[in-house]
């Protein structure tokens, strides 16, 4: 078993630049404190400072070729700064385009020419700098781009973590070949800590569970990010529908008239995230009821701290031998996971999983 989590990451976007930022911070937590932002300081066997980056992909022209340390920092990147990241010497690999750019993006991402630079051949860096999980952090919508990182990670026997709506682990096929392998993956697509998705399934079960029926149910998000700008055009962010969507109406036994996923793109929010939760039903004698409540976050820190767990879960599974979708990890820590199991029970699930006492 290696100590270190060696972690390769496709697209250096803003939850990267706060996943690098966060591994920096938190290097020398202690274990036995309740540290802010840390779900587990120590997660099994492995502290937060055993996880290091070894390679990263991206397309942008301005972070290409340079260390991750620069990088994180280039347009149009704009998560907080609360680390100073010292050199890391990784440099910045050109990695497949695909679906990954939207044509609405091209400017905003500083996409390279396909003409003048080729990417790099992702399997092949995998295996040389012997990395154990790959993230996939690429723009929602990017759906063949993120079969292309996933493949790569089958190829070079690489366990792979999907921050993203594109559904790998929760698709049976892909699901399969993972398992054929008995490579671990993780998804789909990141829970933050305490984001829309999370609150509003407390939300929605707390309701059902002290008997009221909920009648309908919207949230509405908005941010200044490149992801919310890549989110303007409604066909990038179907999945993201879906993902979202089914995250909170399967905590309830049926159907309520819901409408829930990013609302606008509003540049000077940057990285903040604003939400809007709206839930209408009956209580006793049929009394109607409401709740209205507005989340304001700083949106990629916010799950930086779950992909440093959901990184640790994958390195436990390939030292332990198993491949394949990991069930509990997966519904606590994604939002469309391969089953959507309560929160409350999922992370006792994650909990058992730490220890040994369950498989995936």
């Amino acid at each position: 078993m290696s100590k270190k989590i060696r972690v390769a990451i496709a697209g250096l976007g803003n939850c990267a630049s706060a996943l690098i930022q966060g591994l920096e911070y938190y290097k020398n937590a202690d274990e036995n404190d309740y540290v802010p932002g840390i779900m587990h300081v120590k997660f099994g066997d492995y502290h937060i400072s055993d996880v290091e980056v070894v390679a990263a992909f991206e397309v942008s022209t301005l972070k290409i070729g340079k260390d991750i340390s620069e990088a994180i920092w280039e347009s149009p990147n704009c998560c907080a700064k609360f680390s100073d990241v010292p050199k890391k010497g990784v440099e910045v690999l050109p990695g497949p385009i695909k679906d990954g750019v939207a044509p609405h993006m091209m400017e905003s991402f500083n996409c390279y020419n396909s003409a003048e630079i080729q990417p790099a051949d992702v399997a092949k860096i995998l295996v040389e700098t012997e990395t154990d999980v790959l993230v996939n952090f690429l723009p929602v919508g990017s759906e063949e781009a993120s079969k292309v990182y996933a493949q790569a990670a089958l190829d070079a026997n690489v366990a792979f973590a999907n921050g993203i709506p594109a559904f790998i682990a929760s698709d049976s096929e892909w699901a399969q070949k993972f398992t054929e392998k008995n490579i671990p993956v993780a998804g789909d697509d990141i829970k933050s800590q305490l984001g829309a998705t999370i609150l509003h399934r407390l939300l929605v079960t707390l309701a059902h569970e002290r008997g009221i029926k909920m009648d309908e149910t919207f949230q509405l998000n908005i941010g200044g990010n490149t992801d919310f700008e890549n989110m303007k055009k409604e066909y990038r962010l179907a999945t993201k529908r879906v993902s979202k969507t089914e995250a909170v109406t399967s905590m309830i036994p049926y159907e309520v008239p819901t409408r829930i996923g990013p609302s606008d793109y509003v540049p000077f929010l940057k990285d903040e995230k604003i939400c809007y939760l709206w839930l209408k039903g009956k209580n006793f004698g049929e009394q109607p009821i409401k709740v209205q409540l507005k989340l304001s976050v700083q949106d990629s820190p916010n799950s930086a701290g779950v992909m440093i767990d959901v990184i640790r879960s994958l390195k436990i599974a390939k030292d332990r031998g198993i491949g394949g979708p990991l069930i509990g990890v997966s519904s606590y820590f994604f939002k469309h996971p391969p089953k959507q199991i309560h929160d409350a029970e999922a992370v006792q699930l994650v909990e058992k999983f730490i220890k040994g006492e369950i498989s995936n």
